[in-house]
């Protein structure tokens, strides 16, 4: 089967100002959509044809770097856009508890996850996520994901140039403290702890 580019969770005018309508249309309508594409044209007519992304992740890690890319990559996109919300929701008791036992506070986290993003070099990911009960900040490089991972994502930061330049240019710190300031869909993060097993793209 083909797969369908993930639909955004909201118009492309929420994000407004720390992302704006223009990014969202070059990132997902187009960056996103270029990665389903190439995903779906390397599974036709193959094994892979029938699997479920998170299978053809996990099968083509170390194996086929093409279609790891685009597949890895087709999800974490989808993750990230649910990373965030028009306006920063709540976190559900059981997340602010853990988050305090790891962090400190939630405005620790916000910091060390801003931090991380500003040190990460080049392109890539920045995680919240949980293994084992404890949470953590994950990088992953390039395409690189935790969808296939011992561990369970809870939230995502997109650190790739293309993610904030039009609205931020090279000034990644900008990006990161809109995003993580006002964006975080902590709603997203909490429903990902209880559910206890890694999100599944649909």
């Amino acid at each position: 089967m083909a797969f369908a580019l993930s639909p955004l969770p909201y118009p492309d005018t929420a994000l407004a100002p720390a992302i704006s309508a223009e990014t969202l249309s070059f990132h997902h309508g187009k960056h996103h959509q270029t990665y389903v594409d190439k995903m779906n044209a390397a599974i036709d007519g193959t094994p892979h044809a029938d699997a479920s992304l998170e299978a053809i992740i996990a099968a083509s890690r170390g194996s086929n770097q093409g279609l790891f890319n685009n597949a890895a990559q087709s999800w974490n996109h989808a993750f990230y856009w649910h990373s965030m919300a028009p306006a920063t929701t709540a976190p559900s008791a059981d997340l602010v508890a853990k988050i305090d036992a790891a962090f400190g506070s939630v405005d620790a986290l916000k910091q060390q996850l801003k931090d991380r993003g500003l040190g990460h070099f080049a392109s890539g990911w920045v995680w919240l996520a949980e293994k084992d009960g404890k949470l953590s900040i994950e990088e992953t490089h390039d395409a690189d994901t935790l969808a296939d991972s011992d561990f369970n994502p809870l939230l995502v930061l997109d650190v790739w140039e293309h993610a904030y330049y039009l609205d931020h240019q090279n000034k990644r710190p900008a990006y990161l403290d809109a995003v993580v300031e006002t964006k975080l869909n902590w709603a997203f993060a909490s429903e990902n702890l209880a559910r206890g097993q890694v999100w599944t793209y649909a």
